[in-house]
């Protein structure tokens, strides 16, 4: 889902921690670290990198393109083979009969069987292109406020994770909650009781 989307879905996060000086440069170096790397051909079955909001399918961040006024704009991409099942269950039973008839055997082991699943998968894998998707990235540096044009569970826990192997920075998601304890004009009793606060149908 992206940013110039008719129709969108935001998760909005406040970034805990700042950047080093020369900024631009440090998120330049870091984009271009964990770029994402093309899995087609290899045995890989999915990936997580960033890509440029341009052209997010020949990542650039050469000088400032992923600069937009005050605010940094990328994409993070996720790369994803899918195997129908009924195929690898085609190639699993080939590859068995051909085995069994080798050895000259009855049945194989359970050892043998995971061995012969994995070397199915794997070889498919390095024919079977990746599927790439595409969400979009808002970064409001001077604000600590970055926006992330999706809601998908996993896609927000890769942004996360990838985020902060990247920059050394936590993302915070601004849900009630996180903006309820931002709050400076909470007591220390309303504190306290924010605190114990439990997600509904929790004990």
């Amino acid at each position: 889902m992206g940013l110039l989307a008719a129709t969108t879905s935001v998760t909005r996060y406040r970034v805990n921690g700042r950047l080093d000086e020369p900024i631009i440069d440090i998120i330049a170096s870091g984009l271009k670290k964990f770029a994402i790397r093309d899995i087609d051909g290899n045995p890989s079955e999915q990936v997580a990198g960033w890509t440029s909001f341009q052209n997010p399918y020949l990542p650039d961040f050469e000088g400032s393109t992923f600069v937009l006024g005050t605010s940094i704009v990328f994409s993070l991409r996720l790369d994803k083979k899918t195997i129908p099942n009924k195929l690898v269950q085609k190639h699993y039973t080939a590859e068995c009969t051909k085995r069994l008839k080798e050895s000259g055997r009855d049945f194989l082991s359970s050892n043998e069987k995971k061995m012969i699943k994995d070397h199915v998968i794997n070889s498919l894998n390095l024919k079977i292109p990746a599927t790439p998707n595409i969400y979009d990235i808002v970064w409001h540096y001077e604000q600590a406020e970055l926006w992330f044009f999706s809601n998908l569970k996993g896609a927000n826990e890769q942004l996360e994770t990838l985020f902060s192997k990247t920059f050394h920075l936590n993302l915070i998601r601004r849900i009630p909650y996180t903006l309820a304890a931002e709050t400076p004009e909470l007591t220390n009793h309303q504190q306290d009781a924010l605190l114990k606060l439990r997600p509904t149908g929790q004990a």
